[in-house]
């Protein structure tokens, strides 16, 4: 259990690096989406797409996905990548009534997420502290 923290760290950074990458070099091809075009999730993505806000969060993941890997600078990264996880499962809950929240690359980085938040929950402890 020594290890765990570190190949969990491991795993959360090569996922957001390689998702992150993937935007920009679309090595990893994703599947039509079959709904319709005003749908919400469609429509939000529209407006990230061309202001250049998506790429600004995913230059984010790449570096959160590297520090995150890093065991000295771990938590620096999961204060940067806290916001971004948040914001996948708000995506999936309110812009796609659920759908894909299940999916298990969304299972996997949730996971991990929180599983490093508690073991790095001493060096969070000053963030809450009045």
């Amino acid at each position: 259990m020594k290890h765990a923290p570190t190949a969990a760290g491991a795993l959360l950074g090569l996922l957001f690096i390689t998702f992150g990458l993937n935007f920009f070099f679309n090595f990893i091809p994703m599947p039509a989406d079959p709904s319709p075009a005003d749908a919400p999730h469609k429509l939000f993505m529209a407006a990230l797409f061309p202001t250049g806000y998506l790429a600004f969060v995913k230059v984010l993941e790449i570096t959160g996905g590297l520090l995150v890997a890093l065991p000295k600078t771990r938590n620096i990264g999961l204060l940067i990548l806290g916001p971004i996880v948040v914001n996948i499962l708000a995506f999936h809950v309110f812009l796609t009534k659920g759908a894909g929240l299940f999916e298990p690359p969304v299972l996997l980085i949730t996971a991990l997420s929180a599983y490093l938040l508690f073991a790095g929950r001493r060096a969070f402890a000053g963030l809450l502290k009045a």
